[in-house]
This record gives C-alpha cells, structure tokens and sequence, in this order.
C-alpha cells in the first residue's frame, strides 16, 4: 500500500500552492485534508470551491452543520467530524445540535430534524430519494432550491470523507480533542 503524501507549501505542486498560502493566511496551517488533496491541484482546487459554495448556499451556520456532519457521520469519515466539530464551534452552533450530530441522536429542532433526514436519505439512497422523504423535506419549509444545494454539500463532502478514507489523512492536532469515532 501506498501512503499518500502531506504536502507543506514548499512540497506540493505549483498549481497547488496558492491554496495552501491561503489555507496558512486564514486558518495559520495547511490542514492536513488540503495537503494530501495538494497532490492533484484540481481536487484541491474542486473542493475548496465546492466549500466555498455550500457556505454561501441558502443554509445558515446550523443548516450547513447539519448537512456536513449528516455525511461525515454517515460516511464515518474520522477526519471531518472531528474538524467540523471545531468549525461548527468557530460558527456559533449550538454545542447540543453538534453532539446530537457526532451521536446520532435527534436534531435540536423539527425543522433541522427534517434537514438531517433527508440529507441521510439522500446519501443512504444516492439520490433516489423516495416521494414521502421529499414530502416531509418540503413539509417542514425547504424547497427545491435546498435540495439542490444538499446535493452541492454531498459533492464537498464525497470528495474530502473519500480522500480522507484511501489516504487515512491524520486528524490535525487542533481538532485532535474532538476525536470521534462511530458508536
């Protein structure tokens, strides 16, 4: 087996090394996540995009928590729930929806519940979500524009959780206090 390499900005490929300079002006690190995706620019330059996207999407902070930590869950991605814990914190969230999230137990209100189902349906079903998970997404106040963007978040997610999985990416030291593993 291969193990995949953690690229520093004096390392990684010309094409990546503007994202790993801003990685370092606004996070002060390269996360591991963004030097071992540094190997292929394009990936690394795809899910910083697609990030950037989903954050400016129609969610708010919990919404998007909620739809990044449904997968990392789900994917049981050993990477990104404990760094989504730390982002989720640095976002204000509520500490209870976060822990609901990382535990698999109910949602901190029937609309993010809502949200957390159908994002669960969405991955558990790769998109063929059945008619009466989509009634109750639509039920509870979301439209089709959320679906949409559930979809863009999924697109983040599959690419991080899946790089994370085949390079078993360590956890940053930053986030190393909110481990988790699945129950």
């Amino acid at each position: 087996m291969s193990e995949f390499k953690i690229h520093t900005v004096d390392t990684a490929p010309e094409g990546s090394k503007a994202i790993l300079e801003g990685a370092i002006s606004q996070m002060g690190v390269v996360p591991n996540l963004f030097g071992t995706m540094a190997e292929s620019p394009n990936t690394l330059k795809a899910y910083t995009q697609l990030h950037e996207l989903f954050a400016s999407s129609s969610f708010d902070a919990e919404e998007l928590t909620v739809v990044w930590q449904t997968i990392n869950v789900e994917h049981e991605c050993h990477y990104c729930v404990p760094a989504h814990t730390g982002i989720a914190h640095s976002m204000k969230v509520d500490p209870a929806l976060t822990e609901a999230l990382r535990n698999g137990t109910a949602m901190t209100s029937p609309k993010l519940q809502a949200l957390h189902d159908f994002t669960l349906s969405m991955v558990r079903n790769r998109g063929n979500v059945p008619a009466a998970d989509m009634d109750a997404f639509f039920a509870a106040g979301y439209g089709q524009q959320q679906v949409l963007e559930v979809i863009l978040g999924l697109s983040q997610k599959v690419i991080s959780n899946y790089v994370n999985h085949v390079a078993h990416t360590p956890v940053d030291s930053m986030f190393e206090p909110m481990a988790w593993t699945k129950k």
